[in-house]
C-alpha cells in the first residue's frame, strides 16, 4: 500500500505518470521493472530493526516492492491518500465496504451494480447485520430519499457494467455532504484517465483491475483508494483481513498499466466507431454506450467524463433462444466470456432484468455486452454482420 504523494512536484500528465511513476531502477540496480518481489519473511539485522514499525516492509502479506510500485501509482492517478491492492475486483469491494460499514448500518447500492457486489450485500453484509437498499441508478440529488440515521454509505457504479447508466456523482455527493456517510465508487469502465471519482466526492475509489489495468486478460488483481478521511479506515481494514495480492498479478498489473493511455484511447474510439455502426444494423433495437448523443445519460457524461471505455451493450429485437445460440457459436472473432479489458474482443448475452429490484428493466429483446478489443474494425464489423444474419435467419424462421 502507499500513503506518501510527492509534495511541491509539477502536475503530470497521465501519460507521463503511467510511463514514470511507481518505479524505482535506482533501488533495483537500475532495472527499468520493479522486479517480482516472491516472499513470506523479511529478516531484520538487529533488535533495532525489528522493532521499527516505520520501516517500509515488514511482512509480505502487508506490502512489497512489487505491490508498492502499482499502489504508489494508482494513488498518483486517483489523486487519493492511499491505495490498497487486492487479489481481485470483487475484493476491493467487499474490502472498500468493511471499512466504512459496521452491524446495524444501511447502505444504498445503485441498482444498476456488478452482480457479484449485489451478492457480496445479500449474503455477506446480511449475515453481519448491515441492511443494503438499492436505489434507482439514475436518482441523482433523490437519493436524499432514502437517507435514514443508520446510513452509513453509497455504492455508486458509473456506468452500470450492464445496463450502462451514467450516475451524477456531484449530486448524490452533495445530497450526502454533511452527513457521516461514505461514497464508494467503481470506477472500472472509466479508469482514473477518463474519470476521477474523488474529486467528484467519493470517498473510496475502487477497481476490478483485472480488466484495464491489467489489459491482457492474464492476471486478476483489485485497487481501492481513499482520500484523507477514509485512507486509515481502508488500510487498517485491508491487513485486519490478510487481503493480500499476488506479487505476480502486480507485476502484470504493472506492465499493464504502462501502456493505459494508449489503450483506453484506441478502446475508445474502436468502441465508439462499433457502436454507430451497430445503431444502422438490422434487428438492432437499441444501443447502450454513454457516448452516443441519444444515451438517455449523454449530458452527464460529457460533463463529468473525459473519454469513454471499451464496454456497452446492445438490444436486438425480440427472438427465442435458439436465434442467440446460432448468434454466438457461429463467432469467429468474439469471445464469449464474462471479463472484459483485454485485447480480444468479447460479446456475451446478458438478463439484466433477473437482477435487477428498484428499478424494473422492462426492455424487450436479447441484450448482449460488447467489449471491443485491438482487432481490425473491418474484420469485426463482418464478424457480427455475420452473426446477425443468422440472429436474424432463425428468427424468421
Amino acid at each position: 500500500m502507499n500513503s506518501e504523494n510527492p509534495k511541491n512536484q509539477p502536475k503530470k500528465s497521465p501519460e507521463t505518470l503511467l510511463t514514470h511513476y511507481g518505479r524505482e531502477p535506482a533501488d533495483h540496480f537500475g532495472f527499468v521493472n520493479t522486479p517480482v518481489f516472491r516472499g513470506s519473511t523479511i529478516l531484520f539485522r538487529t533488535l533495532d530493526e525489528l522493532e521499527d514499525y516505520s520501516a517500509p516492509y515488514r511482512y509480505g502479506r502487508n506490502d512489497n516492492p512489487t505491490a508498492h510500485s502499482v499502489a504508489n501509482l494508482v494513488t498518483e492517478l486517483e489523486g487519493a491518500k492511499g491505495t490498497v491492492l487486492a487479489p481481485s475486483g470483487l475484493s476491493a469491494i467487499s474490502t472498500a465496504l468493511l471499512s466504512v460499514l459496521d452491524t446495524g448500518d444501511e447502505i444504498l447500492v445503485t441498482d444498476s451494480c456488478y452482480e457479484p457486489t449485489r451478492t457480496f450485500c445479500s449474503g455477506t453484509l446480511r449475515r453481519l447485520g448491515i441492511k443494503t437498499t438499492y436505489y434507482n441508478p439514475r436518482i441523482g440529488a433523490g437519493i436524499a430519499g432514502h437517507f435514514t440515521d443508520r446510513t452509513r454509505a453509497i455504492f455508486v457504479e458509473s456506468p452500470g457494467s450492464l445496463t450502462f447508466e451514467i450516475q451524477d456523482l456531484p449530486a448524490i455527493a452533495a445530497a450526502a455532504s454533511g452527513r457521516e456517510i461514505f461514497i464508494i465508487v467503481d470506477n472500472s469502465w472509466a479508469t482514473p484517465l477518463y474519470f476521477r471519482p474523488l474529486e467528484h466526492g467519493a470517498d473510496i475509489v475502487v477497481h476490478a483491475g483485472t480488466k484495464m489495468f491489467v489489459g491482457h486478460s492474464d492476471a486478476m488483481l483489485g485497487t481501492a483508494s481513499a482520500n484523507e478521511r477514509t485512507w486509515s479506515r481502508l488500510a487498517k481494514t485491508h491487513r485486519q483481513l490478510g487481503v493480500c495480492a499476488s506479487p505476480d498479478d502486480a507485476y502484470l498489473a504493472a506492465r499493464g498499466l504502462r501502456t493505459l493511455a494508449v489503450r483506453m484511447k484506441e478502446h475508445h474510439a474502436r468502441a465508439l466507431d462499433f457502436a454507430q455502426w451497430l445503431e444502422q444494423q438490422l434487428a438492432v433495437r437499441a444501443v447502450y454506450h454513454p457516448a452516443l448523443p441519444q444515451h438517455p445519460d449523454h449530458a452527464i457524461w460529457k460533463r463529468d467524463f473525459s473519454g469513454a471505455g471499451s464496454l456497452f451493450a446492445v438490444v436486438l429485437e425480440p427472438a427465442a433462444r435458439a436465434a442467440v445460440q446460432a448468434m454466438v457459436d457461429g463467432f469467429e472473432l468474439f469471445g464469449m466470456g464474462y471479463s472484459w479489458g483485454g485485447y480480444e474482443s468479447l460479446c456475451l448475452p446478458v438478463k439484466p432484468q433477473g437482477i435487477r429490484s428498484a428499478v424494473a428493466w422492462s426492455v424487450e429483446g436479447n441484450m448482449f455486452r460488447i467489449h471491443i478489443g485491438f482487432e481490425d474494425l473491418g474484420d469485426l464489423k463482418a464478424d457480427f454482420a455475420a452473426a446477425l444474419d443468422r440472429y436474424v435467419a432463425v428468427r424468421g424462421a
